[in-house]
């Protein structure tokens, strides 16, 4: 039984890492197609001499392993909110650490808001400039193929969003073995390199690196933006820990990505060594002229699984974000029955193609948008290294401060170093994913101002809810049969449409619930944890649902597993009813909130996603009350 059962682990554990290949290591795993050549021959390069490829290969290789390895997958993964990873688990991890009333609490949501922007603007760059880059080895083959290159590159991202609302299911079991294959061939091709000039292999000795950098140190901090690129795709280890766990990313990682990462940038850099004509395209010089078209056409599907991981990320964040009310409620369309999180969102699908067809046009070629990529990824690695070291591990971790201290600010220092490399690319096209960051905060702290100073306006003149119930025990009140499920926000509180309910009809159910959906600060809540009632007077429920950020609200699935308010739920003989807010903005001075800022949240919410779609509650079903507010 033991054997069988250690058999089962093994196929789980395999199966596992096989996923996290296909999912975790896209982005990080088709960088060797674009990172050597900015590195050496991009249009802040400098001159490729001995010294200088055996340094910036240097500075690779020791990126690979101190920034990932060290610094990703053995300290950051250990900051998981219940095995869930990613900038929002952080963020969710920091309101847990710090109460609300924390002078730092603001300010470290705000620093997680800015990391969850970031990510976006890295989420549009990635596809563009990984199939982009794919598709020029084309132009290796024969120069008949670069008038071609942009329009396959369009048609392909084209097709690739155009495929999200079918789900990634039916092609995921693909996604690990195309994957696996990449790695081996970039590993052979680097290795057949190493091979025929093995002195490359000096190159992991640091101080090729640290050399490099001291005897021309304006040269190697400008080679540092472009060193970067060989790190993007890092924090997907991290935010796709939920999917796979920690130790099969960890055990992909050190015993197949990495080598085959670390054995082909020793490949290029000894092919750059023996022939620096191969600068202009270093990755596809080191494949024999037979493999050349099946190797682009391997490498665009790495590029596009590596896309479809990142594009897949931005839906998982925006989910995130909306459960956390960083964002208007959205569209999200479950593409897969018995896998949780994989969700389709057509607003940010639609989105993100606009805007990816908009970079490739624009840009044109992947040297110029390697001028923009890497702001963008370095910002928000700096932002998770602040929030998991800086408060995670420190406090809710209970880490020793020493220890925390000195790793935070030694990775802090290399991530402040490549930020800054990078900030030299705003004027070459880097300043657009900081606009689009830009863009993305102003709209979420623009929804997260707006709902609070919605909340205080929506319940200025409610009443508490057992001022309520005793008001209502004296009067003469028609009964109607059926269950009346009032949806509130503040469980405190009478909800408005009751209110409005009673004062315009006088009726009211044989039996009331007052419901409030609550949003934890756990990526999953156990069924047993999923809800909380509360019985009151004359037949009224006070019920609380508990959900966690990673889980789309369904209210009449939780409700199916109630039997606790005298019988179960009948959704025929129950209704729902929901306030639905309209805002008036008046003409007073306003000191809470700028009125561009109310006008565009008012916007915002107004084209939000209905309560009654979002919380899965049946059409014919819901009675909204309408109710016009001043704010």
């Amino acid at each position: 039984m033991d054997k069988v059962g250690d058999a089962q682990n093994d196929h789980r554990l395999g199966t596992l890492v096989m996923g996290a290949l296909g999912v975790v290591f896209g982005d990080i795993g088709t960088s060797p197609l674009y990172a050597v050549r900015e590195a050496l021959g991009g249009a802040n390069a400098v001159p490729p001499g001995i010294e200088t490829v055996f340094g910036v290969i240097s500075l690779i290789f020791w990126a690979l392993i101190v920034m990932i390895s060290l610094k990703y997958v053995l300290f950051i993964m250990q900051a998981d909110n219940r095995g869930e990873g990613g900038i929002m688990a952080l963020v969710a991890l920091t309101q847990r650490c710090l109460p609300k009333t924390h002078p730092l609490q603001k300010h470290v949501i705000l620093l997680g808001m800015c990391g969850v922007a970031l990510f976006f603007g890295d989420g549009l760059i990635t596809p563009a400039i990984s199939v982009l880059s794919a598709v020029e080895g084309l132009e290796v083959a024969t120069p008949i193929f670069k008038p071609f290159v942009l329009p396959i590159t369009l048609f392909v991202l084209i097709g690739l969003f155009l495929f999200q609302s079918h789900g990634t299911e039916r092609v995921g079991r693909f996604f690990g073995p195309i994957t696996c294959l990449w790695f081996l061939a970039i590993a052979v091709l680097g290795l057949v390199e190493v091979l025929r000039y093995p002195e490359i292999l000096w190159a992991v000795n640091p101080l090729y690196g640290l050399r490099f950098l001291a005897d021309d140190p304006a040269k190697g901090f400008v080679a540092l933006g472009s060193v970067f690129l060989c790190v993007t795709g890092g924090e997907a280890l991290y935010a796709d820990m939920g999917h796979f766990g920690r130790h099969p990313i960890h055990l992909a990682w050190t015993w197949f990505v990495l080598p085959s990462l670390v054995l082909n940038y020793l490949g290029q850099g000894a092919l750059i060594l023996h022939n620096p004509d191969a600068l202009k395209n270093p990755f596809y010089l080191l494949v024999p002229s037979w493999f050349l078209l099946p190797m682009v056409g391997l490498a665009t599907a790495a590029t596009v699984i590596a896309s479809q991981a990142v594009i897949s990320g931005v839906f998982s964040a925006t989910r995130q974000a909306v459960q956390l009310n960083f964002l208007p409620r959205m569209n999200i369309i479950h593409t897969s029955d018995h896998k949780i999180g994989q969700i389709y969102i057509p607003v940010i699908n639609w989105g993100l193609l606009a805007g990816v067809v908009l970079v490739v046009v624009s840009f044109k070629s992947s040297d110029n948008l390697a001028a923009a990529y890497g702001i963008a990824v370095t910002g928000a690695m700096l932002i998770d290294t602040f929030l998991a070291f800086g408060v995670v591990l420190r406090i809710l971790k209970n880490w020793n401060l020493l220890v925390t201290s000195v790793l935070l600010v030694g990775f802090v220092g290399c991530d402040l170093t490549f930020f800054s490399a990078n900030v030299l690319k705003i004027p070459n096209g880097g300043w657009f994913p900081l606009v689009l960051g830009l863009t993305i905060l102003t709209i979420m702290i623009t929804w997260k101002r707006g709902s609070e100073v919605a909340g205080v306006a929506w319940h200025k003149d409610t009443v508490p809810l057992v001022d309520f119930l005793h008001q209502y025990e004296t009067d003469s009140i028609i009964k109607t049969p059926g269950t009346a499920i009032f949806l509130t926000a503040d469980s405190k509180s009478a909800p408005r449409a009751l209110m409005h309910n009673l004062s315009c009809n006088c009726v009211v159910h044989e039996r009331v619930v007052v419901l409030s959906i609550k949003i934890r600060d756990l990526p999953y809540i156990a069924d047993d944890e999923r809800m909380e009632v509360a019985v009151l007077p004359n037949n009224f429920f006070l019920m609380t649902l508990n959900f966690g950020y990673q889980e789309i609200p369904d209210i009449p699935e939780a409700l199916e597993k109630c039997q606790v308010c005298s019988r179960g739920f009948d959704l025929t003989e129950t209704s729902f009813f929901i306030g639905r807010a309209v805002f008036v903005p008046t003409d007073k001075e306003r000191t809470n909130i700028s009125c561009w800022r109310l006008k565009l949240f008012l916007t915002m919410q107004h084209n939000a996603n209905s309560t009654a779609s979002y919380f899965q509650i049946p059409l014919e079903r819901v009675i909204e009350i309408g109710v016009r507010i001043p704010i």
